[in-house]
């Protein structure tokens, strides 16, 4: 027991002497004023407190009780404030554990009406980044930031700052930008990163890191660009993998003169473009239209003994695609296969893809045949790619036995695949079988889009069936879907065309209810149908609504009311006419030939 008496005393002996000759470093260290130093007594004056403390913390774990159970922390706790707290970490009188002091201080955050400050907070971050406990003191900092919210790294900077121990460790600032960046406080994470580099403190790289990669999978991609030169510039290590992500990035945007900024930037920062690097920039030129400069760059690849891969040429293929020189495109396709480099899946779809588009389905069909013997297996958007192809020359027949290939081979058709082979029936004057796959859609839930119902409301029109596209009609506004004009006025000039020129007003009323105003071949269809039944009162009437609602009419309308006034107008009117069909280009020569029959007409009344 004597022994244990001496112990005591020597420690606080040993502590009194280390609080005289430390005090004075605390309060005086420049940009750093910790919060007693003003305001409060000298830490040593409390020694007897802290040391009070630190005996019944040792005690709670050696006895294994709860530190709400020990009698001298319930006497003390009433009088405990947060600079106790701190001068308790910074001190540590009885050395106790990290693990120790971290239970103590949640202890007491569990104690209202105790309650820690920013700065017992802060100290505690500081002591917990010394001894390594980086998760711990990561979890302190994230619960300030999710605390304190966006634009607060400059006051949660300058609290640490400011209690920032002599010896401190510099892990505390990558701790710091983490906790901002996992919060997805972005712009505070490059403030913080910002104020680190400002103050002359080592940059922490793990966290720059984490904060590069989580800021290029945002838009714009622009800032990113930014903070990446910034960070090289401080020492972070160049990397090639991050210039590619950046370059995908301006490329998906369209930015094709930054993107270029970025692969020149590789070189000048000690690096070697990879054939990625290359593969990138080369993808975005040809997707923006530019051709001859992702040529270009293939054979500056070369040049620099850098082979052109599938992904090269694949790119290219695709740009050439584009703008519909296949002949170029199956020339650069067979250069790749003499390199002995072997087609993968979208290179052949891209290639049958154009060769669709263009019109030359039988090359496109070879194509797939080469693709199966190289045992590379379609997807969906291969098959996709052909089957619209085939639709749109009318071969239905081989497109139907394509959709059976695509089942049997355990591909599903998509709303993408119906929807094409219902437009290719359409089309093809087939309702019938256009309405067979309908239903086959609906029984594997497949809903409808509004292609769809567009492409069946054009059949029926076509097909002179009005009341069923009319059907069609309702079904898609009741699936939520709103028809655009040329929809409407399909059925408009259906219903008009079959002699109903009362249900074409009755549509022409439901459009203008919901807000659009209906264009001049809206109007020329409503007319047409006027004319056609001799109701040219009635016509002149809707070409005066026209006017008034800012409609301008055309050429094809005024046609149309100079071929009902020869249709129907008097013998005379017929005369006149009749010579002027298909010249009438505008409003007053309409004007002057309906003034000179009718003038005519009065002159033969009085003869």
């Amino acid at each position: 027991m004597g022994t244990a008496l001496k112990l005591k005393f020597k420690l606080r002996k040993t502590f009194l002497h280390y609080l005289h000759s430390h005090s004075l470093n605390f309060c005086t260290r420049p940009h750093q004023k910790l919060p007693f130093c003003s305001r409060s007594p000298s830490p040593y004056q409390d020694h007897e407190l802290l040391c009070a403390i630190s005996e019944a913390i040792q005690n709670s774990e050696t006895k294994h009780i709860h530190f709400s159970q020990n009698p001298t922390l319930r006497r003390i706790l009433p009088s405990l404030t947060p600079r106790h707290v701190t001068n308790l970490i910074n001190l540590n009188p009885l050395s106790l554990s990290p693990s120790s002091l971290l239970s103590f201080f949640h202890w007491l955050a569990s104690r209202p009406p105790f309650r820690h400050t920013l700065h017992s907070f802060c100290t505690m971050v500081h002591f917990l980044c010394s001894h390594r406990m980086l998760p711990q003191a990561h979890s302190l900092l994230s619960f300030l930031v999710s605390r304190k919210g966006t634009n607060s790294a400059s006051s949660l900077f300058s609290s640490i700052l400011q209690t920032m121990p002599p010896r401190h460790s510099p892990l505390v600032f990558d701790a710091l930008i983490s906790a901002y960046v996992e919060s997805g406080f972005i712009p505070d994470a490059v403030q913080c990163f910002r104020l680190v580099v400002n103050n002359n403190f080592p940059v922490p790289l793990p966290a720059s890191g984490n904060l590069l990669h989580r800021m290029m999978k945002l838009k714009p991609v622009k800032p990113s660009w930014e903070f990446y030169l910034e960070v090289l510039d401080c020492g972070y290590p160049p990397k090639v993998y991050l210039f590619n992500v950046l370059m995908h990035g301006f490329c998906k945007v369209g930015d094709l003169r930054t993107a270029r900024l970025v692969f020149d930037e590789i070189p000048k920062r000690g690096l070697r473009p990879t054939v990625v690097s290359f593969n990138t920039l080369i993808g975005g030129y040809c997707k923006s239209g530019n051709v001859e400069e992702g040529f270009r760059l293939k054979s500056v690849m070369e040049s620099e003994r850098i082979c052109p891969d599938v992904f090269t040429f694949s790119a290219l293929i695709n740009g050439l695609c584009k703008e519909g020189r296949l002949d170029e495109a199956n020339r650069l396709f067979d250069e790749m296969c003499s390199r002995g480099l072997v087609p993968n899946g979208v290179t052949f779809t891209t290639l049958i893809d154009g060769q669709c588009k263009g019109g030359k389905v039988d090359l496109a069909l070879k194509n797939f045949q080469m693709m199966l013997a190289e045992g590379i297996r379609p997807d969906l958007v291969t098959y996709n790619v052909l089957i619209n192809g085939l639709c749109k020359v009318g071969d239905l027949k081989e497109a139907r036995r394509l959709v059976n290939e695509m089942g049997a081979g355990g591909l599903k058709p998509d709303k993408i695949t119906f929807t094409t082979l219902i437009d290719g029936c359409c089309k093809d004057g087939d309702m019938e079988s256009a309405l067979e796959i309908k239903k086959r859609m609906v029984e594997e839930g497949i809903e409808l889009d509004d292609v769809a119902f567009t492409a069946l409301i054009s059949g029926f029109c076509r097909d002179g069936r009005v009341h069923d596209a009319e059907r069609m009609l309702r079904d898609m506004l009741s699936a939520g879907f709103k028809p655009d004009d040329p929809t409407y006025t399909m059925v408009v000039d259906c219903f008009c065309k079959k002699g109903d020129v009362k249900m074409g007003f009755d549509l022409l009323k439901e459009m203008q209810s919901d807000g659009r105003v209906p264009g001049v071949v809206t109007y020329n269809a409503l007319m047409n149908g006027l004319c056609k039944q001799g109701q040219m009162k009635n016509a002149k009437m809707l070409l005066d609504a026209m006017l008034n609602l800012g409609v301008v009419p055309n050429d094809i309308t005024y046609n149309i009311l100079l071929d009902g006034h020869c249709k129907h107008g008097s013998s005379v009117d017929f005369n006149i006419f009749n010579s002027e069909t298909g010249l009438v280009t505008d409003f007053a020569s309409y004007t002057a030939l309906v003034n000179e029959s009718s003038k005519t007409s009065k002159d033969h009344l009085k003869r």
